[in-house]
């Protein structure tokens, strides 16, 4: 897996799939690696160039000091690109992946064919939940508020009845940088990208999770409402969607790049 300069900060990123026709990005959830794209990686690297990378501050990736913030996160994204000599992809962000999505859409429309926002939001008006996990992560490790996100990342049937999937995703929240993960949490304090929604002009779909309570239904139609011809798929999941419903993700990702 190659590392990538951008901006000093060094990124691990991974090439997989077919030399020749559509590229497709991933970005991943707060907490995860580029590694939460497995259940989709077989099929994908089947039709598309797949790239996949940690985010600063996360996984094999450096672990620069913050601030962080949209804006960087997304050049750190064009970096990669201009470092692979690729023009144009489509985009499949989950969670905060959607979120750097929504900044790239409205900043770097040329880059962009197709974007997929799954799982995600485009504003927190209230900070406090953010800054009380910050303050409980400070005080006790990511491990300390594990079970509650596992809890809004996957359903309890899901937990129930597949628990090796959930004790991996667990352990690799719990293996992410503190460091990182806290400047992340910081930036998503003040998010606030509805302003951007309307810039964005690539075909879009909004990806949603029936059970996700850390970016409910009704973020995602807020995105999808304010992103011009933007379409909406609701799949019976929490948080993790590509993840618990992976099959039904990974369907929904393919059809939506692959129609005419």
């Amino acid at each position: 897996m190659p590392m990538i300069d951008a901006d000093g900060c060094l990124l691990n990123v991974s090439v997989e799939g077919r030399d020749r026709g559509p590229t497709l990005m991933l970005s991943n959830s707060l907490g995860c690696t580029l590694q939460m794209w497995e259940p989709q990686m077989k099929t994908l690297a089947q039709l598309f160039r797949v790239i996949r990378y940690d985010r600063r501050g996360h996984g094999k990736s450096d672990v620069p000091p913050g601030p962080y913030s949209m804006e960087r996160f997304g050049r750190d994204v064009l970096a990669i690109l201009d470092d692979l000599n690729i023009d144009r992809v489509h985009w499949c962000g989950l969670s905060m992946g959607g979120m750097v999505g929504q900044w790239l859409g409205a900043n770097a429309p040329e880059r962009f064919g197709r974007i997929i926002l799954a799982n995600t939001t485009c504003h927190y008006p209230d900070p406090v939940n953010w800054l009380n996990r910050i303050k409980a992560v400070k005080e006790g490790g990511i491990a300390a508020v594990a079970d509650a996100i596992i809890a809004g990342w996957l359903t309890a049937d899901f937990r129930e009845r597949d628990p090796r999937t959930t004790a991996r995703i667990k352990a690799m929240l719990v293996a992410s940088p503190v460091q990182g993960y806290l400047a992340c949490c910081e930036a998503l304090s003040t998010l606030d990208q509805r302003a951007l929604l309307p810039k964005i002009r690539s075909p879009t779909l909004v990806i949603a999770g029936r059970h996700d309570t850390a970016t409910p239904l009704a973020a995602c139609e807020l995105i999808r409402s304010n992103i011009p011809r933007a379409s909406l798929t609701i799949l019976d999941a929490a948080h993790l969607s590509s993840v618990e419903q992976s099959h039904a993700f990974t369907d929904a990702v393919i059809g939506f790049l692959t129609q005419r």
